[in-house]
């Protein structure tokens, strides 16, 4: 079956079929081989992309800079807080404004709707950097990263355990990618942090189409035959007044290594987005514990720093999975197919 997303905007795992996200996947795997054997691309040759961020950010950013580059396109980085975004000018007429220059948008920033509004006026592909419900991009680099550390077992035979506020965007993002991938999803945490039903019924009507298994407990038994540990800060950006609330209803659900053992996977992997809060060496951690007397780690110093550990691998493969989604999109007729 021949695989075509020219011109196409990744908004959403929820748009692409199983085999759509393999291909994705494969592509993945194959640039970073590439640029490993030094291996030059140009299938963005001429291409302007557009880089919005409403949100701060160090992986996505460089990705897509680095990804745009090492393709021969060009980004151009806008800071929304310094243009006329959505203050004097709006959505609508923005997406127009910059389809005239541009030949795809990345956005991150806070409103799904926003990055959807885009896509529907621009005309042009968008790229769905992070909102607040959901974070597609980032699932692709995980779900490359687990092929990489679980050669001999296919995404369909792996468990996913997402600890901790489970209603965030990771969450959602991580349901979205096991439902269309045949996977087994717990998403683990305290009851007032449980999915959105809208968020969970999406996944689940997915996951019945493609054979998942989406399960949402408080119960620490679920971490069982686990094959992977994921978790992400306690507090997003845009949540800070919650630091007291969200230390004491996560408390119990701080990443350790007894946790992990609670998994009887003597191999269980451990995953994080990052930035990750693992130590007392940022601002952040510092001024919880010292202002309002919590601790805000959602994983320990141990078990961040130990063999279980994959979170630099897979911050790296944010490169290579965003680089893919260009390279499929926007790429040259002769360049956006597998062994090209």
């Amino acid at each position: 079956m021949t695989i075509d997303l020219h011109c196409r905007s990744f908004l959403t795992l929820l748009d692409f079929s199983p085999a759509e996200i393999r291909y994705l996947l494969d592509l993945s795997h194959q640039l970073k081989q590439k640029r490993q054997q030094g291996i030059i691309g140009s299938s963005l040759r001429g291409k302007n992309i557009a880089l919005l961020f409403e949100k701060t950010s160090t992986r996505t950013r460089c990705a897509f800079e680095i990804g745009v580059i090492e393709e021969g396109g060009h980004p151009s980085f806008i800071d929304i807080s310094s243009s006329q975004f959505g203050k004097k000018e709006s959505v609508e007429d923005s997406a127009r404004v910059l389809a005239g220059f541009y030949h795809g948008i990345e956005f991150r920033g806070y409103s799904q709707k926003t990055v959807e509004d885009l896509a529907k006026y621009s005309g042009i592909p968008v790229y769905n950097g992070l909102t607040d419900e959901d974070h597609p991009t980032q699932i692709l680099a995980d779900l490359m990263t687990i092929e990489e550390a679980l050669p001999h077992k296919p995404l369909n035979q792996v468990k996913v355990v997402y600890v901790g506020d489970t209603r965030n965007n990771m969450a959602n993002a991580w349901m979205y990618g096991c439902a269309k991938m045949g996977m087994h999803f717990v998403a683990y945490g305290p009851s007032e942090l449980h999915p959105a039903p809208e968020s969970l019924n999406k996944a689940l009507a997915c996951a019945k189409e493609n054979g998942a298994t989406i399960e949402v407990s408080s119960d620490p038994a679920c971490l069982a035959s686990a094959d992977v540990i994921y978790t992400d800060v306690w507090v997003s950006m845009g949540e800070e007044d919650q630091i007291v609330n969200r230390a004491n209803l996560l408390k119990d659900y701080q990443i350790t290594m007894d946790m992990l053992k609670q998994t009887n996977n003597p191999e269980v992997l451990f995953m994080h987005c990052l930035p990750a809060f693992h130590d007392c060496q940022t601002k952040f951690v510092s001024d919880a514990s010292q202002n309002f007397g919590v601790d805000v780690r959602e994983v320990s110093d141990e078990v961040f720093r130990s063999k279980h550990s994959i979170v630099f691998s897979e911050a790296e493969n944010r490169l290579h999975s965003i680089k893919a989604i260009l390279v499929a999109t926007l790429g040259t007729p002769n360049h956006n197919q597998l062994g090209a």
